[in-house]
């Protein structure tokens, strides 16, 4: 009987066709379980060199996605993507504080020469805006020479050579490239724990050319990670985990500015970016198609994705022009009203199973991007979907970039659409097909500007949702996401029955100070 009322993903969605549904129009039927919330693995490989802790990442709205997220969200496991409403060099410098938050082994150490004066690196330190002032000293040839310590960088000495005041190479801790192992932060921290006082730990190469340098307090970061209850996503080299979306720069005849996009997406890969996101409203289209080519065969080690579709041929004809993950939704998000303005959009879950089906063909990465308003819509997403993008549920986050605003002793951030006409004016009016100066004169929002009350952190936010999507799998008896797609049942909802699914028939008291007498 069961198996006439829950049906797997196939064959519920073809009983339910043409009919679009979206979360709130399904639920998920339980199933016998072994396994226990906080045992469920969350990790998704969404490409073949992004692999996330948490299958969430924040969506690359200017009011949403800066630095700051992105950081706390790596932190946390997932993933940010940095918005394009900035000018290149700013997206430059985000994609750069990402990156060079927290290293393990810094490959490309700032160094200094022999004939510098203490004043030349007390220069370079206001210049660059460098928070250390301890700098391997370097031959020509790249060999090492010596360290020079913070504590001799002062404006006294900055008419002393930087000879004067170094460490010796004989007084220099290093190691070789080749001693480092199989998990050089092991090897790192094991070094620290023996040598008492030691904060800098350098690697040379068998000519004794300096290549990397480990530092006492990311190594202490790291390894006070492996205690947190969410593990941060980091790369090959232990940098948390980075993406940016970028528009499509045109040329004065329309054609793709070739150029300029491999350009500015090469400076942010020489930053260590890992995944770059064509981001448009409308992602079935040749503008998209070509840009994901160029940037795909262009920059062959990088994760592409590109967006945003609704349907299988969408999905298609984006993972035959070089993109491994692809944004599905249009129109869902809580500020879009393309919906409304141009008569267009799949309801969500109809929209993630028609580009699910065909993803598992062309072994392509689908990302929920839309719609998501609770952990449990999080939760049925995954069981078509490959990871989500929030925007909405982090908007109100201190870590995102929106203006605070007080009304009535209440604080909101800012939050709008991209499609809306201050975020066109700033920049995005290519996502919906406009130029800046069609906005206002030929062109039609499709977004609002919006507040939304200040919340708490990323890290209180996302444990939140973590929390759910693992009750999710618990009940689904799904120890991963692969299980929970296969376990997956699903069951119409009407509206009585989506009424019945929130609290109701009572008045809901927060911090009561009732008490039984």
């Amino acid at each position: 009987m069961d198996k006439e009322i829950f049906l797997p993903a196939d064959h519920f969605f073809e009983q339910t066709k043409p009919t679009g549904l979206t979360f709130d129009d399904i639920s998920l039927a339980t199933r016998y379980s072994e396994v226990l919330p906080s045992e469920a693995n969350l990790g998704s490989k969404l490409s073949k060199n992004i692999s996330l802790n948490l299958p969430i990442l924040s969506s690359d709205m200017d009011t949403v996605t800066e630095s700051e997220m992105a950081i706390s969200m790596a932190l946390c496991g997932g993933m940010g993507i940095l918005h394009y409403n900035m000018s290149y060099r700013q997206q430059l410098k985000e994609v750069a504080r990402v990156k060079y938050h927290v290293h393990g082994l810094i490959q490309d150490p700032i160094t200094i020469t022999a004939d510098k004066f203490v004043g030349d690196v007390l220069e370079l330190i206001e210049l660059k805006g460098f928070q250390f002032r301890t700098f391997p000293i370097v031959k020509e040839d790249g060999k090492l020479l010596g360290l020079l310590p913070g504590r001799v960088v002062k404006h006294r000495y900055r008419n002393r050579k930087v000879t004067e005041g170094m460490l010796a190479r004989n007084e220099v801790y290093t190691v070789k490239e080749s001693q480092i192992g199989d998990d050089p932060i092991e090897t790192a921290d094991r070094f620290f724990s023996e040598h008492m006082g030691i904060h800098k730990l350098l690697v040379v190469d068998n000519d004794d050319k300096l290549c990397g340098l480990y530092t006492l307090s990311d190594i202490e970061r790291i390894m006070g990670e492996a205690g947190n209850h969410l593990k941060p996503a980091r790369d090959q080299n232990f940098r948390l985990l980075c993406g940016a979306a970028v528009t499509i720069p045109r040329l004065e005849n329309g054609e793709i500015n070739q150029n300029e996009l491999i350009q500015h997406v090469g400076e942010m890969v020489d930053k260590g970016l890992n995944l770059v996101a064509v981001s448009t409203a409308h992602g079935h289209t040749k503008g998209v198609g070509k840009a994901t080519k160029i940037l795909s065969q262009e920059f062959v080690d990088l994760s592409i994705m590109a967006g945003n579709v609704t349907s299988g041929e969408g999905v298609e004809f984006l993972a035959k022009s070089g993109a491994q993950i692809i944004k599905v939704g249009q129109g869902p998000g809580s500020i879009c009203t393309t919906r409304i303005v141009a008569g267009v959009g799949i309801p969500q879950m109809s929209a993630l199973y028609a580009a699910a089906s065909k993803a598992k063909q062309l072994n392509v990465s689908i990302v929920a991007d839309g719609g998501i308003t609770k952990s449990g819509d999080i939760v049925k997403a995954l069981t078509q979907a490959d990871g989500v993008i929030c925007g909405s549920l982090l908007a109100g986050c201190r870590e995102a970039p929106g203006r605070i605003i007080e009304i009535e002793g209440k604080y909101y951030k800012q939050y709008r659409g991209m499609g809306s006409l201050e975020a066109m004016r700033e920049g995005s009016a290519a996502r919906y097909g406009h130029s800046k100066k069609d906005v206002g004169s030929k062109s039609a929002a499709e977004g609002i500007e919006a507040l939304k009350e200040v919340a708490g952190s990323v890290t209180e936010t996302i444990n939140l949702l973590a929390g759910g999507i693992r009750s999710g799998m618990g009940y689904l008896g799904a120890s991963n996401l692969s299980e929970l797609q296969s376990n997956a049942r699903f069951v119409r909802v009407t509206p009585a029955g989506q009424k019945e699914s929130s609290p109701h028939d009572v008045i809901e008291v927060k911090n009561s100070e009732f008490s039984r007498s």
